[in-house]
């Protein structure tokens, strides 16, 4: 099976290539209804991600540094820094349910009122927007990265310590490297999609939303004493492949090192048992914030 995570890297190359540059330059200018494959393009995000996750946990290719070089190039089409987005997820496992935890609003801080607004902003895109916006940060000198960080500290969120990782000599001046890349890429991709680049931001509005939908639903009312927890979410199986076992998450919060196509027999080792489906888990964040108990 290892041997698949090599085509997938160059489907995704391929199809990064075809959404930025193939489609408005060769397809367009013939027909504007190419543009409705970006549709298509668009429902591959989860599976673009997760060979970006692969890549955060070691486990795409198996020499770290040709790993660690394809997820910062899979990031770059994905519109955000390797840096940030491993920094970032590491984080989430470490601190999942305890600093970690999206929805969870403080009573005694805040009201249902006031955290809803922030809620739903990030679960409809906010997510995919802030590890975009955060593309500035490469102009920054380290100290000042630190400071924000110092800032942001709050025991209730990981940004204080994304920030402070972040920070770091190496990692900023990956992080700036990868930056410059995708300002570079995404600049190109406009100017090519010219009157078109409309579809390259509703095809990007679409990556987002989906980024953001998925991200939290696996966590979402789940035990704050229990930080391994995850819920694996049932679907289809094609649908399964196509995300890369991602939805067994509580089997990867537990076996962070496993491979996705370990996943599923870890899966049936531990009983087999799904705690939800996928639409129902993802549908049922629109009941909003929830209160700390």
């Amino acid at each position: 099976m290892r041997a698949i995570n090599g085509w997938l890297i160059v489907g995704a190359f391929g199809v990064g290539a075809f959404q930025l540059f193939v489609l408005p330059v060769v397809l367009l200018p013939r027909a504007a209804a190419w543009g409705w494959t970006l549709a298509g393009i668009a429902l591959l995000t989860t599976s673009f991600w997760s060979l970006i996750h692969e890549a955060i946990h070691g486990t795409l290719l198996a020499v770290r540094r040709q790993n660690d070089n394809c997820g910062r190039a899979l990031a770059i089409l994905y519109g955000s820094p390797f840096a940030m987005l491993k920094a970032g997820h590491l984080l989430h496992h470490r601190y999942s349910r305890t600093r970690e935890r999206t929805e969870i609003y403080d009573p005694a801080t805040t009201g249902w009122m006031g955290a809803a607004p922030g809620y739903y902003l990030r679960l409809f895109g906010g997510l995919y927007l802030l590890e975009v916006v955060a593309l500035p940060l490469a102009l920054l000198p380290a100290d000042a990265v630190r400071r924000l960080g110092q800032r942001l500290e709050a025991p209730d969120s990981v940004a204080g310590l994304l920030f402070e990782r972040l920070a770091q000599a190496k990692v900023l001046g990956q992080f700036r490297t990868d930056a410059l890349a995708i300002v570079v890429l995404y600049t190109a991709a406009f100017l090519a999609y010219g009157e078109h680049a409309w579809m390259l931001v509703a095809a990007l509005g679409a990556r987002a939303l989906i980024i953001s939908l998925s991200d939290n639903a696996y966590h979402y009312g789940t035990d704050l004493a229990a930080p391994l927890d995850a819920m694996n979410l049932r679907m289809p199986r094609v649908m399964e492949r196509l995300a890369l076992s991602f939805n067994l998450h509580g089997v990867h919060h537990r076996h962070p090192g496993l491979h996705w196509y370990e996943l599923r027999d870890a899966f049936h080792a531990e009983g087999g048992r799904y705690d939800l489906g996928w639409f129902p888990a993802v549908a049922r964040q629109l009941r909003g914030p929830v209160e700390l108990p």
